[in-house]
């Protein structure tokens, strides 16, 4: 090999190198150099447990530090859908076309206080119209490539269930937050689902890991709610977040309007709470 031949090799393995010390270590694609966005996905098989409310508020607060949010809401229920205005039996394409038929995500976007890839009840049969497709794991990881360079952060609302669209949220995710509800049910599902994203790091997406553990619906005036979030800070140590959601009205109220509590009432208790989670959230280095 002559001189400028093994010049012109060395240069193009600095440039390989260069491209994928972009995409792995900066989160940069391959085409326009930008950072693409970090994806979350908010997961706990046990409902109710505020994984829709802290989707929707997180997102306002990070919007709020001038960060671009997208929200997926992969619950055929749709209360994410709803709880930003919209009527998911009316929206049509929805995550469904997405996942099955393979219709471009921004298809299904919605420009409301977040942008928002809309569910419908059609979701409920994705899991039996992705079953006998190849790949059927990696639906929505292919979906948001084409807008993970337009936004900053990715959250996904997951449906109460550890089934195949779960995965789907498990597999496309960089990282997990688990709202659990501060009671002792609520955190005997926590061992399931590390066990889920064990057999998802095993096979599909060998990086997902919980960022943090959110405890919700907390009441202090209970020896219960007391307890529950001892035992979660004494099992989990620093994986529970500091930040705690305590129960108030106003997280029922604010669907209603079809606003994110931030909005509906920006002064209260709950609003300061997703405030101070998107900063520690941030300022984290689990993610």
């Amino acid at each position: 090999m002559c001189r400028e031949q093994r010049i012109s090799a060395v240069f193009c393995e600095q440039v390989i190198h260069c491209i994928f010390y972009r995409r792995i270590h900066l989160g940069c694609d391959s085409s326009g150099g930008r950072r693409l966005a970090k994806v979350l996905a908010f997961a706990n098989q046990k409902g109710g447990v505020a994984k829709t409310t802290t989707t929707i508020n997180l997102g306002v607060a990070f919007q709020e530090l001038g960060l671009r949010v997208l929200v997926v809401d992969m619950d055929p229920q749709g209360n994410l859908t709803m709880s930003l205005g919209l009527n998911p039996d009316k929206i049509r394409p929805s995550m469904f076309e997405v996942l099955v038929n393979g219709v471009r995500i921004q298809q299904a976007l919605y420009h409301q206080e977040l942008d928002v890839a809309c569910s419908s009840i059609d979701l409920a049969a994705a899991e039996i119209a992705l079953s006998s497709l190849i790949g059927r794991e990696r639906a929505l990881s292919k979906a948001l490539l084409e807008v993970r360079d337009l936004y900053d952060y990715i959250l996904i609302d997951t449906p109460p269930s550890l089934g195949l669209l779960t995965v789907n949220a498990l597999t496309a995710a960089d990282a997990v937050i688990v709202p659990v509800q501060c009671e002792y049910l609520s955190l005997r599902g926590l061992a399931q689902l590390e066990r889920t994203l064990e057999l998802v790091r095993e096979n599909l997406n060998p990086e997902v890991h919980i960022a943090g553990i959110l405890p919700t619906m907390y009441d202090s005036r209970t020896v219960h709610g007391r307890e529950a979030v001892e035992v979660l800070r004494t099992s989990f140590g620093d994986l529970v977040f500091q930040s705690t959601i305590r129960k108030t009205i106003r997280f029922a109220e604010a669907p209603v309007k079809g606003e994110s509590v931030l909005k509906y009432a920006p002064d209260s208790a709950a609003a300061k709470a997703y405030r101070d989670l998107a900063r520690e959230v941030l300022n984290g280095k689990k993610i």
